[in-house]
């Protein structure tokens, strides 16, 4: 396994972190907290952060693992690993839990939209300092 770049996770993290904000306008919400009790922005900003940035460090981890020699001959793998965990694994959960909420079509469309598109940045920026 190869050393983690530290630098890419915390930018991929902060690239998907803006993303959100643009997308979906501060932080993350439409006009609901993401935390119980009291809306408070600064815990939902943590929040949000928090949840990239362990993201990220499992991407940079995936990524170590699979070793630079690899991803220099292949930089397609930065991409097909990072939309494979987004299709696999977060837009289902995003998904089912939009349904079971009985949340709008649209509303889960652009959702898992984002989490791709999310994903697929972190990819970028994984790539672009591989």
């Amino acid at each position: 396994m190869g050393p983690v770049n530290w630098l890419a996770v915390f930018l991929a993290a902060a690239l998907a972190v803006v993303l959100g904000i643009v997308w979906n306008g501060p932080p993350f919400q439409d006009g609901r907290s993401l935390s119980p009790g009291k809306s408070e922005r600064a815990s939902n900003y943590g929040l949000v952060c928090f949840v990239f940035l362990i993201s990220s460090v499992m991407l940079g981890h995936n990524f170590a693992r699979i070793g630079a020699e690899t991803l220099a001959a292949k930089p397609w793998l930065y991409f097909m690993q990072t939309g494979g965990v987004a299709i696999a694994f977060v837009l289902p959960a995003i998904w089912l839990t939009h349904v079971r909420y009985r949340a709008e079509p649209m509303r889960r469309a652009m959702d898992c939209l984002f989490w791709l598109v999310a994903y697929l940045a972190m990819g970028l920026v994984f790539w672009l300092l591989g």
